[in-house]
């Protein structure tokens, strides 16, 4: 049974790796979640910095490609991309595009940076509940 949902953009480094800690702070038990990218890099430490800000551990999260998901459980399939190109879509799953911009981009300086990841960190907080409340309900 198909019961998971997997975050997609191209390096796996921030924006799909956040919202894979905060989607599984959000569903129920028995739901699946995992995030990849289409050139998968490493997670930002930044990244994790944002999400312990808000009590969620993602110190043991690791990039990781499509190849790595088992596409067999996966539902519901939201990419990320923005400003690039998204990776191509496995084919008869529902999908969801939700662009936001790489905070692993804004370089001027550390305080710019994290800025950045927790401005995605908190439209992510702001926008996956109602998304995944539609998509999955407790068994």
């Amino acid at each position: 049974m198909r019961r998971g949902v997997l975050f997609l953009c191209v390096a796996n480094s921030a924006r799909s790796q956040m919202a894979e800690a905060i989607a599984r702070s959000l569903l129920p038990p028995g739901t699946t979640v995992y995030s990849a990218g289409s050139d998968p890099s490493r997670i930002n430490p930044v990244a994790i910095e944002v999400l312990a800000e808000i009590g969620l551990d993602a110190s043991w999260q690791h990039a990781k490609g499509l190849d790595a998901v088992p596409l067999d459980r996966v539902c519901l399939v939201v990419t990320l991309c923005a400003e690039e190109v998204c990776p191509p879509l496995p084919p008869g799953i529902r999908h969801v595009h939700m662009p936001l911009s790489d905070p692993a981009r804004v370089t001027e300086s550390p305080q710019a940076s994290r800025d950045a990841f927790r401005a995605v960190r908190d439209e992510l907080e702001s926008r996956l509940p109602e998304l995944l409340a539609s998509q999955f309900r407790p068994a």
